[in-house]
């Protein structure tokens, strides 16, 4: 995949071959859930029908972040550079990132179009159902559809994936970690819900009790999930591991702490994590953070958290070797 950042206006030597014809994507695409992934599947095929390239037309940083008039627009479920790999691991050809500032902002549909799509040599758009474009929001669909024509341009609505009755959005994902259930959120991704980080220094107390706990200072502002206990995978050079974390605000040492930790112990691993990366992947909900009277207490629920999450591991990596068909 080839990464082309842009900005409006476009500065064409930088972007692409001459000729070049696309078949593209149009979308914020966090999270790249099952929905996005059906609009980026489609473009590809497209491309691939007509012999045209695939691409993904993104935007950053989000919208909200720059039309909120400086209050910012909240978590991500995929910062730009995960967003990117799962991209890749689509199979597109072409990914352009469009810097949306006051500039691209203020662009009028009719613009866009023009100065925008036109010139990128898109050829088909495809987007979600509910897209909208332009300053204020003003394009939707048949807009998109009216003033592609006019440049020779097709437009392809892609209808919403539902389940549950619910259509899948970043907002149902959103809904699912609230309500600490990754893995609804993991059904409706496709994958399991993944935070990154690197493993800064804590309080230790963790060692003190015989359950060392790695603390997870995350490289973006995830989507952070329900407080509690869960069952988690985490891979550290390269290397997957077993895992229960709790994410909360340690109740029962009283840290003072002002924004929920995330603290991570490893199930079967010995060993310095300082410094290194991290990727967490939420597998299951164990229980509610809470506090307890005595340390006694709290290292004998530890003990109980460890052997589930063990176990609710080790059947999740059992049904992936040996996978069972579930309904999208």
């Amino acid at each position: 995949m080839k990464l082309i950042p842009i900005g409006y206006p476009l500065n064409m030597a930088s972007v692409m071959d001459a000729g070049e014809e696309l078949s593209i994507a149009i979308g914020h695409f966090d999270g790249v859930h099952k929905g996005h992934q059906n609009v980026i599947r489609r473009a590809i095929e497209a491309a691939r029908s007509q012999q045209r390239k695939s691409a993904v037309l993104t935007f950053h940083p989000h919208p909200k972040d720059v039309l909120s008039q400086g209050e910012q627009y909240g978590n991500c479920l995929t910062p730009l550079d995960v967003k990117l790999e799962r991209f890749a691991e689509l199979g597109v050809d072409y990914t352009f990132v469009m810097k949306f500032d006051q500039d691209f902002a203020n662009v009028s549909p009719e613009r866009f179009v023009s100065d925008v799509l036109g010139p990128l040599g898109v050829r088909h758009a495809l987007i979600g159902f509910d897209f909208r474009f332009g300053h204020r929001g003003a394009g939707d669909a048949d807009k998109l559809a009216s003033l592609g024509s006019e440049l020779g341009i097709t437009t392809e609505v892609v209808e919403p994936l539902l389940l549950n009755g619910k259509k899948v959005s970043s907002t149902y994902v959103r809904e699912a970690l609230s309500d600490g259930d990754p893995e609804l959120a993991q059904h409706l991704l496709g994958r399991a819900y993944e935070v990154q980080g690197t493993v800064v220094h804590g309080h230790a107390r963790g060692r003190t009790i015989g359950f060392p706990t790695a603390n997870l200072g995350l490289i973006a502002p995830y989507v952070t999930p329900r407080l509690g206990v869960y069952a988690v995978f985490a891979e550290v050079g390269g290397v997957t591991y077993s895992a229960v974390m709790n994410h909360g605000m340690k109740p029962t040492f009283k840290d003072g702490e002002t924004a929920p930790v995330m603290e991570v112990h490893l199930l079967d691993y010995a060993g310095d994590l300082y410094g290194q990366k991290m990727a967490v992947r939420f597998h299951a909900f164990l229980r509610a953070e809470r506090k307890f009277e005595s340390i006694d207490e709290l290292i004998a629920q530890i003990s109980r958290d460890r052997d589930e999450a063990q176990n609710r591991l080790a059947q999740a990596a059992e049904a992936i070797v040996s996978p069972t068909k579930r309904p999208v």
